[in-house]
């Protein structure tokens, strides 16, 4: 007999598979439309059986955030890697050195001269090339050179150290997480797009070819993916969506495949208490905050509801007049921020409809180094 998503202890994380599926394959059909390659960002789910679904949908390859997700998802044999976070201490380098050697076409992000030449004086050891991406700053002010000449210098660089090679040029504009409506989104969406081509395009003036040029970030990805010179696009969160999203209006409620379900604990005048605090819904409204996105997480189905304050094991949810919610009853909500939130459980259940039809783990849960 099949097992109700209703009967499940709580808090337990919910990944609708239908609405999953069709965000999967949402980003593929962006990118054989618009002819540019699709590299999700992995570190929205952590999930090898999400990744492969991807990579069985078009993905040419993946992101990640760090090199304890590369090593888990190589693991797993997935090969095409980038690493989009730069790479320098020693110890880290030895495990870049690992990777090449179990056969893992792997891509580091680069974006200063003492860096490469760490990574150049690690590899000449070894018979080993390593393929570098460099990340330029389109906005966000995080990582990265500047675009153009910086860029190119950093190019000229890199050319001349026998164990490196340039495989791309890329950005990242999470800046656009704050974005205050559609307009303020386009133009950044169009200066990520530009740091890159122009970046690409002074290094192939200056004699340096550059065959990938990469933009990522759920809110831009299909706009940015749209100028002419991209050829890649990496979202992450598209995945699976979530409040932030829905509060940009990049997508619809309708469209967040994840959730978390919880259930009442107490019922009080005026407010409800669920068994989903800190440690599950994370102190989250966006790294830039936004004002559209209203307490803690989007109560379904009883939007009369807004979890105001969490403690550690408590979502305080407070209503004006009446709510029928009693003590036990469970509800389900979409996070404000799906990847903090999946990074919290160990597994996902899947599920279609009323029921549970599987359950995949959150693999590379925690890997932050």
């Amino acid at each position: 007999m099949k097992q109700e998503w209703k009967e499940l202890d709580t808090p337990t994380l919910l990944l609708d598979k239908e609405i999953l599926l069709k965000n999967i394959c949402s980003m593929s059909d962006f990118a054989n439309r618009e002819n540019v390659n699709l590299r999700p960002h992995i570190k929205t789910h952590k999930s090898v059986e999400i990744a492969k679904l991807q990579l069985e949908h078009g993905a040419i390859g993946i992101t990640t955030a760090k090199l304890e997700e590369a090593e888990v998802m190589a693991a797993a044999g997935i090969t095409d890697i980038l690493v989009a976070y730069p790479v320098s201490s020693p110890i880290k380098v030895e495990r870049i050195l690992s990777l090449l050697n179990q056969g893992v076409d792997l891509k580091v992000t680069v974006d200063n001269l003492e860096q490469v030449k760490l990574l150049q004086k690690a590899l000449e050891k070894t018979d080993h090339t390593l393929e570098v991406w460099i990340k330029v700053n389109s906005g966000l002010n995080r990582c990265g050179v500047e675009p153009g000449e910086e860029a190119v210098g950093l190019a000229k660089a890199i050319i001349l150290l026998s164990r490196l090679r340039i495989g791309g040029i890329f950005t990242h504009a999470g800046h656009s997480y704050g974005a205050r409506g559609e307009e303020e989104l386009e133009r950044i969406a169009l200066a990520e797009a530009a740091a890159v081509v122009r970046s690409a395009e002074a290094c192939e003036n200056a004699g340096i070819p550059i065959l990938v040029r990469s933009v990522g970030s759920t809110p831009t990805y299909r706009i940015s993916g749209l100028v002419e010179g991209i050829t890649e696009v990496r979202p992450g969160n598209a995945v699976f969506f979530d409040s932030i999203q829905v509060g940009l209006g990049v997508a619809d409620r309708s469209e967040c495949a994840l959730t978390v379900l919880a259930s009442v604990v107490g019922v009080y005048e005026g407010r409800i208490v669920l068994d989903t605090g800190s440690k599950t819904l994370c102190l989250d409204k966006g790294a830039h905050g936004l004002e559209s996105v209203k307490g803690y997480g989007y109560v379904l189905d009883y939007p009369e509801l807004t979890i105001e304050r969490l403690s550690e094991e408590h979502g305080v949810a407070v209503f004006k007049g009446s709510c029928s919610l009693r003590l036990n009853d469970k509800v389900r909500i979409i996070p404000n921020h799906a990847c903090t939130v999946a990074n919290m459980f160990d597994e996902y259940v899947l599920v279609e409809g009323e029921y549970v039809v599987d359950k995949w783990k959150v693999d590379a849960r925690g890997m932050r180094r």
